[in-house]
């Protein structure tokens, strides 16, 4: 049976990326820290480090306890979410070095992007659209604090220049449709496409991808 610590997060690359190139799609990038879960009833989170989280984030357990069929893991972005879905990290940050609920917390919302494991099958191998596709029928009808990360694959350069600038969001996330995940591997499969100034130097130590 596979197991948490065997998917140690796949990591982005960093370079240009043409948005004429055909076979990628793209996703909004959440400003968070990675965390991988695997659940069956029980549930287990772990940050990219290979922390044990599960119990910093209560209010997610208990909802990826609820899924029924397991055995699941999946790979997301723990954040914290304005009024208009932006990342605030140091809400998160802030949340998260208390590694625990306490009273007037802000609310974490977990952003899950991909599925490895599917009923105890390793579907890692398997191409990204497939996976995602399996993840979204996952999550419906959708759970509290749950948000199923959308792609899109048609005119990333213009959802860049009218969403991420304007709205000040941390940037996308280019990744080709077919690739399969690669544990541990920072790949140039996936491609980090930041807004320029969006995130300070100093941070990439606290958790991020």
């Amino acid at each position: 049976m596979p197991h948490l610590a065997d998917f140690p997060p796949m990591l982005l690359d960093e370079r240009p990326v043409d948005f004429d190139e055909p076979g990628w799609l793209y996703e909004i990038k959440f400003d968070g820290y990675r965390v991988a879960a695997e659940f069956d009833g029980e549930v287990r989170l772990r940050t990219r480090n290979g922390t044990d989280c599960t119990k910093w984030f209560p209010e997610i357990t208990q909802a990826l306890a609820k899924v029924k069929g397991g055995q699941y893991i999946v790979d997301g972005e723990m954040c914290v979410l304005d009024e208009l879905g932006r990342s605030d990290f140091d809400k998160l940050h802030d949340r998260a070095r208390r590694r625990r609920w306490y009273e007037g917390a802000s609310p974490v919302v977990y952003c899950v992007f991909d599925l490895l494991v599917y009923r105890g099958v390793d579907i890692s191998q398997q191409p990204l659209v497939q996976r995602k596709a399996a993840l979204a029928k996952l999550f419906k009808p959708a759970k509290p604090g749950i948000l199923v990360v959308r792609h899109f694959d048609d005119q990333p350069q213009r959802i860049f220049e009218e969403a991420v600038i304007p709205l000040k969001l941390e940037g996308l996330v280019a990744k080709r449709a077919a690739s399969t995940y690669q544990p541990g591997v920072r790949s140039t499969d996936w491609v980090k496409v930041k807004r320029k100034g969006a995130v300070p130097p100093e941070r990439f130590n606290r958790g991020k991808r």
